[in-house]
């Protein structure tokens, strides 16, 4: 017989609005003693019924995810980890693929295909801050990447501008003094791009180094082929370079290929460095030296801010700005 929440709450020593708490994932509540009702539930096997909680609850159980490109090693590695996030919290989890095109998050904010849905994680390319202020039936929204709706949504977000100084710090402090970066996109809202160059010009400044526009090169993805069409470029127009900087890992495998291609050695000849540690980075030749994004953390604060937004909190509480941890991993391609 299928234990009740009475029983969990009994076993715990806890009310049965804190084993309900915990169930529906929650964020308020204290580590000790989630961790308490987690070992009641496993110890009697309790099974929710989630459709029967969510209907209570006059919730749907159904939260969206809306990324660019569901291909994208980066986007694929975070909608894996929200998946399980949600799992946690009995919530399914509806992914949207918008191709960074702005009719497209325009409709998911107006609605995601008609689906009745209790929240929106929403990585946006194209729209603007004030359109992204729309909110789709009223439901809570949470941003992730860069735009972050002129501080109006719960937004949670890499520091890219520290992260791009950082790993150019690192390209400078290998004794490289001609680095090029691969990856500027005017044509989109979503800024990222445009902070990761912010951080590389610092970078360059700090240690007296001139930015050359010659060696910024844009793209119009950050795939891999881009990496390789930009890569052929920069080598073709002539300005010497010793080490070049990726927004993406994508582009960086791309850029890698071509250099490798034309004789260059790397990295004695160019430093290549990249940014997302996504897997293929990790076992290329030579392996990828890259910032590596909390995605873990971001996946897991994103649900709690929709977590917070559903529960008990005033939903009228000003949104939060949550900047997930980076670290430099440093491979064979800067450091072989």
């Amino acid at each position: 017989m299928t234990a009740s929440l009475r029983q969990v709450a009994e076993r715990a020593g806890v009310s049965i609005r804190t084993v309900s708490n915990v169930v529906s994932g929650f964020a308020q509540v204290a580590p000790e003693t989630r961790a308490r009702v987690q070992q009641a539930i496993d110890d009697l096997q309790y099974r929710p019924n989630a459709a029967a909680r969510h209907l209570r609850g006059g919730r749907s159980g159904l939260v969206a995810l809306a990324i660019p490109e569901i291909a994208s090693p980066y986007f694929g590695e975070l909608a894996g980890l929200l998946v399980r996030e949600a799992e946690q919290r009995s919530w399914m989890l509806l992914v949207q693929q918008t191709d960074g095109d702005a009719d497209h998050e325009r409709r998911l904010l107006d609605g995601v295909r008609g689906q009745v849905i209790d929240g929106l994680v929403l990585s946006p390319w194209a729209l603007s801050p004030q359109e992204l202020r729309r909110s789709p039936g009223g439901v809570p929204v949470v941003l992730l990447g860069e735009q972050d709706a002129a501080g109006l949504l719960d937004h949670v977000a890499v520091d890219s501008v520290a992260a791009a100084r950082e790993i150019t710090q690192h390209l400078i402090g290998i004794g490289r003094t001609r680095i090029a970066a691969i990856g500027l996109q005017p044509h989109l809202e979503n800024g990222t791009a445009a902070r990761r160059l912010e951080g590389y010009r610092q970078a360059l400044a700090e240690a007296g180094l001139t930015a050359d526009p010659a060696r910024e090169i844009p793209v119009d993805r950050l795939h891999r082929a881009d990496g390789a069409a930009a890569m052929s470029r920069l080598l073709d127009a002539g300005p010497r370079v010793d080490a070049i900087f990726c927004f993406s890992d994508q582009l960086a495998l791309g850029a890698m290929q071509v250099a490798l291609g034309r004789g260059l050695r790397i990295p004695r000849d160019l430093a290549v460095a990249g940014f997302d540690d996504v897997e293929d980075g990790r076992y290329a030749t030579p392996a990828l030296t890259t910032i590596s994004p909390d995605k873990a953390a971001i996946a897991r604060e994103a649900l709690n801010c929709l977590a917070d937004r559903l529960g008990t909190r005033p939903p009228d509480r000003p949104a939060r700005r949550i900047v997930a941890a980076h670290h430099l991993v440093i491979r064979d391609s800067t450091a072989g």
